[in-house]
Parts: structure tokens; C-alpha cells; sequence
């Protein structure tokens, strides 16, 4: 059922593992290697047609400082944080008390309502593009920051209801049991019992949720127009010049707006690793 660990595979596999994971981690890696390479790459590197050499000389402080003088990108960052820490607290907050609900009550159309939460993510979210920009038309909310916000709350909500879900359905049900014997109330089971075992679940959600939305270009693009609430995934398109595209720009920008997702990761990576292994093995 489980694919054998490593450790125990055939001689001729782990030579082949040994042999191929470096290619793979060096291909994965020269697209970003490509990117930092080009971000301190002078211009008249990629005006003389040099994409991929070495580069004439070191211009990141002078592509750096242009993305910052040439473009709002600091107020662009800013949209972002307006539009991911708002949606990671409603959609880890939705996604705790559904999944408590779904994975503590048995009633009868609780499978029913789970496959409903899980089929959402199937959904290609390019269909749901004219409707939900018509509908935040009709509603007021488009090219506006609370407009992205409700569409991301409302879409990530399936996923980390899924998530929660089972990771409570891994918890022992014993302590719910012995404080409903003690006369504890629902809310006090849900905030006392189960949240704070909830913890390395919640951080792990967090991450991903924070990367997954921070990282959104697409809906970034079809909701919002005006730079007033445009992320920094959408804003980065003002680096290009109206004839020419200033792709060493363009990368220094890119940097830049990666190095959120990638700090939160560092800062959480003890809890994230936790909510992703707890309840992976049996004691």
C-alpha cells in the first residue's frame, strides 16, 4: 500500500535514487538560480542578447533600487499582507469549526456536506472566473481588497476544512467523551479541549494558505484593476517598459516578493513540519 522506504529497496535503486535526486534538485533550482542571476544582471547585459551567461558586472544595487524608485512596490506588498493575513485568519478560523463539526457529529448528512467542501477543490478555477467577477460587480466589491479577500476566504475554505477534518478525526476521542461526562459544553469542548491540540495543524494550514495566497497571480489580475488594491503579483507587470520588458527588473521584483512566503516558512518551520508528521505514525 505504502511505497518501500529507501533504506530497504534494491541496491540498483538507491544507486538510481542517489543518481537522480541531485538532477532533479538542480533542475528544480535553475529556474530560481535564473532569476537571482538576472536580478543583479546590468541591462546592457540583456540589450547585448546575454541571457544566460555571466554577467558583464554586478548591478544589484542599482536593479534593486530602480524596482523600489520605478514602480510602488512597497505599497503593492502592503495590498498583499491586506489580502493574505485577512484571509488565512477567516479561512483557518471557518476551517477549524467546520471541521470540528464534521469530524465530532454524526448527523445525517454530515458525509454529504464533507464531500461538498472537498468537491469544491476539484472545481478548475478558471470556469468560476466570469461568474465571480460578475458577481462582485453586482455586489460592489470589485477592484476592491475585501472583494479578494471574501473570494479567497470563501474558495480556501474547502481545502483547510479537509485538512482540519482529518486531523481531528486523528485525536483521541476519549477527551471529548470524558468532558461531555463532566457536564463541559460544546464551545468549551471546541475552545478548551480540541483547539489547543489544534495548534501544530493550525501553523502547518497557515503556511500553506499564506504561500498559496500570496503567491495567487491570477485572480490578483481578474479582480482587481486599479493599483490601489493590486498585490504584488499583479504590480509587478508595472517593471516592464511600455516597448521594451526590463526582465532584470521584473526579477529584482521577484525577489523581493518571494522573500515574504519564504520568511514565514523559516519562522514556522518547526510547527509546520509538526502539523504535517503529527498522527502520520502510531505509537
Amino acid at each position: 500500500m505504502f511505497p518501500t522506504p529507501i533504506q530497504k529497496s534494491a541496491p540498483w535503486v538507491r544507486i538510481g535514487y542517489k543518481l537522480l535526486l541531485p538532477v532533479a534538485l538542480i533542475a528544480w533550482l535553475l529556474p530560481l538560480i535564473g532569476v537571482a542571476i538576472t536580478s543583479v544582471r546590468p541591462a546592457g547585459d540583456l540589450a547585448a542578447g546575454n541571457y544566460f551567461g555571466i554577467p558583464s558586472g554586478f548591478a544589484g544595487v542599482e536593479n534593486y533600487s530602480a524596482v523600489f524608485a520605478n514602480s510602488p512596490i512597497g505599497w503593492y506588498i502592503l495590498n498583499s499582507f491586506k489580502v493574505t493575513i485577512p484571509t488565512v485568519i477567516g479561512a483557518v478560523a471557518l476551517s477549524c469549526l467546520t471541521g470540528f463539526a464534521l469530524a465530532v457529529y454524526n448527523f445525517r448528512a454530515n458525509l454529504l456536506l464533507f464531500f461538498m467542501f472537498v468537491a469544491g477543490n476539484f472545481i478548475p478555477f478558471q470556469i468560476l472566473m466570469v461568474p465571480v467577477r460578475d458577481m462582485t460587480l453586482k455586489a460592489g466589491l470589485y477592484d476592491t481588497t475585501i472583494g479578494l479577500v471574501l473570494f479567497h476566504v470563501a474558495f480556501q475554505t474547502g481545502f483547510c476544512t479537509l485538512f482540519m477534518r482529518n486531523f481531528i478525526k486523528g485525536l483521541p476521542f476519549a477527551l471529548i467523551e470524558a468532558a461531555r461526562v463532566e457536564g463541559v459544553s460544546e464551545w468549551k469542548i471546541f475552545s478548551r479541549i480540541v483547539l489547543p491540540l489544534m495548534r501544530p495543524a493550525i501553523a502547518a494550514l497557515s503556511v500553506l494558505v499564506f504561500t498559496f495566497i500570496w503567491n495567487d497571480y491570477f485572480w490578483a489580475t481578474v479582480l482587481v484593476q486599479g493599483q490601489h488594491a493590486m498585490p504584488v503579483t499583479a504590480g509587478l507587470y508595472s517593471l516592464n517598459g511600455q516597448w521594451v520588458a526590463a526582465w532584470h527588473l521584473v526579477s529584482a521584483g521577484s525577489i523581493i516578493a518571494a522573500l515574504p512566503p519564504v520568511l514565514m516558512f523559516f519562522l514556522m518551520q518547526r510547527h509546520f513540519i509538526a502539523g504535517l508528521t503529527l498522527g502520520a505514525t502510531k505509537g
